[in-house]
């Protein structure tokens, strides 16, 4: 699980990866403040190259963010955390999951339809750098993943 240790790390990750990174003190605040609020860390040879975040209501999460260091991208990585957190989501007793995507993100559209995800809907103007609509995508999570409701998560 991420740390407020993890912060640093995860600021390079952000600013590698979105033209509109979060702060240090969004990722400060959804660490201390909002108990809805769950990340994933992904370390490889200790350093940190990716994470992973959503928020868990009721019975069901909704990614805020994943990404992966430019460096290992390529390599499925994104693909893990994705399924590690929907194993965690499963494990908080979550059922089904969201997220928005960039309409013309079609890699990261394509990894989630892969892995259940379809697209219901969009946000209009989401992305207030350049006003891109957001496609929204569901997906009910397996039955396995939600039968591990309470059992021990390995990247805890």
């Amino acid at each position: 699980m991420m740390t407020l240790e993890d912060i640093p790390d995860v600021m390079i990750i952000e600013h590698e990866s979105f033209t509109l990174p979060w702060t240090e003190n969004a990722f400060r605040s959804e660490m201390t403040n909002n108990h809805f609020a769950k990340y994933l860390m992904m370390e490889h040879e200790g350093q940190s190259i990716g994470y992973a975040g959503m928020w868990t209501v009721v019975d069901e999460a909704h990614i805020t963010n994943i990404a992966v260091r430019k460096a290992y991208r390529g390599q499925h990585l994104g693909e893990k955390l994705m399924r590690e957190l929907m194993k965690l989501a499963g494990q908080l007793g979550m059922l089904r999951m969201t997220l928005e995507a960039r309409v013309s993100n079609q890699v990261a559209q394509s990894l989630y339809e892969k892995l259940g995800f379809h697209p219901v809907g969009l946000r209009q103007g989401y992305y207030s750098d350049n006003n891109e609509d957001a496609l929204i995508m569901w997906c009910d999570l397996p039955e396995e993943l939600t039968s591990l409701h309470g059992e021990a998560n390995e990247w805890e």
